[in-house]
């Protein structure tokens, strides 16, 4: 991470020379040599935060770090100097006309002083490096260069007993299947799964099956791990292949890799072999390995562990091959695993009554990681069974996991990950920590965030977040980040979480790192060094001894009332600030002092109660993101029109006073002029009441990718119509109209922008608009009081990409159709509010791909879609309100429908409580039937 904070502080240095070379006139040169030390030192910064660097030189790389952060904090302080002296306006102006020289001779000579003072540390700290001989060989040199003993901590996955294994019996038996059946032709089988996940335990069971040894004429187990070398494990294959050849070791050491290749396709041409590959973590590791396993029709099987998917996918080439995800234990296996490892010796195996509610805490946090709740389980069988000593363990569960010499094999497996990220997706990694436990966050959110802070290295042609959901992509391959909500959904909708114990590792390096400080309750002060500030409880005092050149983001977090003395406290500590996230925090009124932090890029008042933005706000020269979602905002104030650096506007009004779910919601409105915001990539949601102007703004907004806008009537649709013509680059569309009876009439379309892949339309259409056919990149339609007449599906179940489908109060007609064949990549259907329907009729050969439905309320609707038996791959089944008949047929115990959708893993039935909150009940629970009973049939 090192390199990612000096290759920012580079390009900063860049801009400064850039700017503001007059007044720099006599540091210019000064500041040209710093910005060259740091360039030269970059080569050696590469990936040099790894794990098992040697502490003389972690030292160094620290101090780098923290002259890094200086110089930034320098830079920044004058850059927001000289933007205060251009602020003055008016009167004030003109006293200090005369003086204004003599006004920026202030900032010039700190700065100067301050260069120096940089420079001298520099020179120091290249004079360490050289003094202690640092190189950048030396980065890679690890405890086992130091005559210090390494062991690597995932070989006990290779010895784990019998009764440990738990929770894979059904995977095993299928792969071992796999492995002594099916075709002759050679194929691969890759298991894929996060560290800890039991990958290794896995295959070795499979592979030491009494089947499996019997079925092969050679067997090969290669650990390959992240510093492999290829010509080592080629000569180690060719030795296990022919053990009984009596070949002189150094005359395989004196092989060339094409030699030794061509000696194993030899030796492998004519026999059926299994191989394990055991921790791949290069694609490039397959592409050359692959070539010493012919294809010989002997029904030879090849398995891949690996960590990332995208390795598991690079290695599938045929038909034959095949990629197994591995997936946590069920709550019941986690619980079984458990109790056998803390008491295997005790209780017949089980837990005491008094211990069951901190073990089941224990086992949550594990969240079904096999490594974890072996090594957990172990450390609490040496401890005494009595809660005192359990209660410790648990709430020390973070510090023993970094300490305890029991544990600390997990932390080190899991931190692995880590070191093999490349350095641009550390940083971004590591802002997970920012987050509490167990939170998900927006993936749009979290994008724009990783921009604001300067993470993200741009490519030419793409948007900065295009390059950023690439790298958040890349962290969900590696199998770091999970999809915790909204996989199939909206994309604005999706979230994004990771695993507890991860969060753990993540807190641990980024407070090393000085990345980022959590202040929970209980923490007085900050200590002033990070530069992130997560506030978990409000607390003044927490002001008094932070650093406020330090803290570039803000964040709240389950704050439970926020007085107005914080508010202004935070806003005249910390003036440098790049981001301050507000979302969710009880604050009613921003402060005039926000126009003092002129670094500032994201700024969230997301689901606060603030109603009215200052005017102070126009000095946000480089605003990149104004989140004003969820509030009770009518109106953005004109002064933002000065924000030409704004990306993105995000703004919808909800009125939680009304009930109506039409009219609670709605745009806000935007003063005309807005069409100056020339790099506005999402503006959402505006309303509507400029009348031809505000479609004659839009036309302006070329890099538009996201429009959100409400009060439409059918004449203004008419002319909407024209503006999303000029959007070549629009990826999202939301329309609504004015009321619940007006039409929304898009149909003047004729050339719809081509990358176009969500459409979210909230009002009547007399027909959906025929451009939305030729649709090729659809991925969501979501339609909200549409009352569609004819059958709504006839239009679009030919839709190629088409994944989310959503009909709410959308269609008045009494049965839907689904034909054979059609909607072939949809993966979830949902049937809200459809008042009418009466029937649901699912072709044989239709939704092939569905996972995921909902239904409800819908009161006509007396029994299940017929057909729903042949969606082999639903997963999720989802009732909203149904009547007491209709969920009395599909009851486990006598149902009549039952037999359909018994092989749905999850069906829920929801029910309102207390107004909107909804109470989920599962298939036979007996609160349900009692419920169920008192329902009309």
């Amino acid at each position: 991470m090192t390199e990612t904070v000096v290759t920012l502080v580079i390009n900063e240095l860049v801009q400064l020379l850039n700017h503001e070379s007059k007044l720099l006139r006599g540091v210019h040169r000064e500041v040209v040599n710093i910005r060259e030390e740091l360039e030269s030192i970059q080569c050696f910064l590469k990936d040099a935060d790894q794990r098992d660097l040697q502490v003389g030189v972690k030292m160094w790389v620290k101090q780098v770090r923290e002259v890094a952060y200086h110089i930034e904090d320098v830079i920044d302080e004058y850059v927001l100097q000289r933007a205060q002296c251009h602020h003055q306006q008016g009167f004030i102006a003109f006293l200090h006309k005369i003086g204004y020289l003599l006004k920026n001779l202030k900032p010039g000579h700190d700065i100067a002083t301050k260069i120096q003072d940089i420079k001298i540390s520099i020179r120091e700290i290249k004079e360490r490096k050289e003094r202690y001989g640092f190189s950048s060989s030396d980065q890679g040199s690890s405890s086992r260069a130091t005559n210090v003993t390494w062991h690597d901590p995932r070989v006990g996955s290779l010895f784990i007993e019998e009764d440990e294994v738990v929770g894979i019996e059904s995977t095993r038996d299928e792969l071992v299947s796999w492995l002594v059946g099916g075709v002759s032709k050679r194929s691969v089988i890759s298991v894929v799964g996060m560290g800890g996940i039991g990958k290794t335990t896995l295959t070795k069971k499979v592979y030491e099956n009494e089947s499996v040894k019997g079925h092969f004429d050679c067997h090969v187990w290669i650990t390959v791990s992240q510093s492999y070398n290829v010509s080592k494990i080629l000569m180690s294959m060719a030795m296990q292949i022919d053990q009984t050849k009596e070949t002189a070791q150094g005359q395989i050491d004196m092989t060339d890799e094409i030699t030794l290749i061509s000696q194993l396709r030899k030796c492998l041409q004519q026999k059926r072999y299994v191989v394990v590959f055991d921790d791949v973590w290069k694609t490039e590791f397959w592409e050359i390995v692959k070539h010493a396993l012919p294809c010989n029709d002997k029904g030879s099987r090849i398995i891949i562990t690996t960590r990332s998917d995208l390795i598991g996918v690079s290695c599938k080439e045929s038909l034959y091959d095949q990629v197994h995800k591995l997936q946590p234990l069920s709550q019941d296996k986690a619980w079984e695993l458990f109790c056998k490892k803390a008491f295997h010796t005790e209780f017949q195996g089980g837990c005491p009554r008094e211990l069951v509610r901190l073990s089941m805490d224990i086992v949550r946090k594990c969240e079904g990681l096999p490594l974890a709740i072996v090594a957990i389980g172990g450390l609490l069988s040496t401890k005494e069974k009595v809660p005192l000593e359990w209660q410790k363990l648990h709430d020390s569960l973070n510090y023993e996991l970094e300490c305890n010499p029991h544990l600390t094999s997990v932390t080190n497996i899991l931190s692995l990950s880590y070191h093999d990220l490349p350095c641009y997706l550390k940083s971004c990694y590591l802002y997970f920590g920012i987050f509490p436990e167990d939170y998900s966050i927006n993936g749009a959110r979290l994008l724009r965030l990783w921009v604001a802070e300067g993470f993200i290295k741009g490519k030419k042609g793409k948007p900065l977040e295009d390059v950023a959901g690439e790298y958040l992509m890349e962290l969900i391959h590696r199998n770091l980040v999970q999809v915790s909500f909204g996989e199939l959904d909206y994309e604005i909708y999706r979230k994004y979480r990771i695993h507890d114990l991860l969060h753990e590792i993540i807190l641990s390096k980024a407070e090393e790192l000085n990345f980022c400080q959590v202040l929970e309750a209980g923490d007085t002060t900050s200590h002033g060094k990070s530069r992130c500030l997560s506030i978990h409880d409000v607390r003044e005092n927490i002001f008094e001894t932070s650093e406020n050149s330090r803290v570039r983001s803000v964040f709240l977090f389950n704050i439970s009332e926020m007085p107005r003395s914080f508010v202004v406290k935070l806003f005249r500590k910390f003036k440098l600030l790049k981001v301050l996230d507000f979302e969710d925090a009880p604050i009613d009124y921003l402060p005039q002092e926000v126009g003092n932090l002129f670094h500032l890029k994201n700024l969230s008042l997301r689901r606060t109660k603030v109603k009215i933005l200052p005017k102070s706000v126009g000095r946000l020269q480089n605003l990149q993101t104004l989140n004003v979602m969820e509030t009770a905002m009518r109106e953005l104030p004109i002064e933002i029109l000065r924000l030409y650096k704004l990306r993105h506007i995000l703004a919808l009004s909800h009125d939680f006073e009304i009930k109506s779910s039409f009219h609670s919601v709605r745009g806000v409105k935007i003063h005309e002029g807005f069409g100056c915001l020339k790099d506005l990539q999402t503006l959402s949601t505006i309303d509507d009441h400029h009348g031809g102007s505000l479609f004659e703004e839009l036309g302006k907004l070329s890099q538009l990718r996201v429009l959100g806008i409400s009060g439409m009537t059918v004449e203004r649709g008419r002319a909407l119509c024209t503006s999303i013509q000029n959007m070549v680059h629009l990826k999202i569309l939301v329309v609504g109209s004015i009321s619940e009876n007006e039409i929304i009439d898009l149909q003047s379309i004729s050339s719809p922008p081509p990358f176009l892949e969500h459409i979210y339309l909230w009002g009547r259409l007399e027909k959906l608009p025929n451009w939305i056919l030729g649709l090729q990149n659809l991925v969501t339609l979501i339609l909200f009081f549409s009352s569609l007449k004819e059958d709504a599906l006839l239009c679009v179940q030919t839709l190629p990409n088409l994944i989310t489908l959503s009909l709410n109060h959308a269609y008045d007609g009494e049965q839907l159709h689904f034909e054979e064949g059609c909607f072939q990549k949809l993966k979830k259907l949902t049937l809200r509010e459809l008042n009418k329907l009466k029937m649901v009729e699912i072709g044989k050969g239709s939704l092939p791909g569905l996972e995921q439905l909902e239904i409800g309320p819908c009161p006509q609707m007396k029994e299940l879609p017929s057909g729903i038996q042949h969606l082999e791959r639903l997963k999720i089944l989802d009732f909203y309100e149904m009547q007491g008949e209709y969920v009395l047929r599909i009851q486990p115990n006598g149902g009549e429908d039952y037999w359909k959708v018994k092989k749905v893993s999850t069906i829920r039935l929801m029910y309102r409580i207390k107004g909107e909150r909804y109470q989920t009940y599962k298939l036979g629970d007996s609160h349900l039937l009692e419920r169920l009973q008192g329902l009309p049939s």
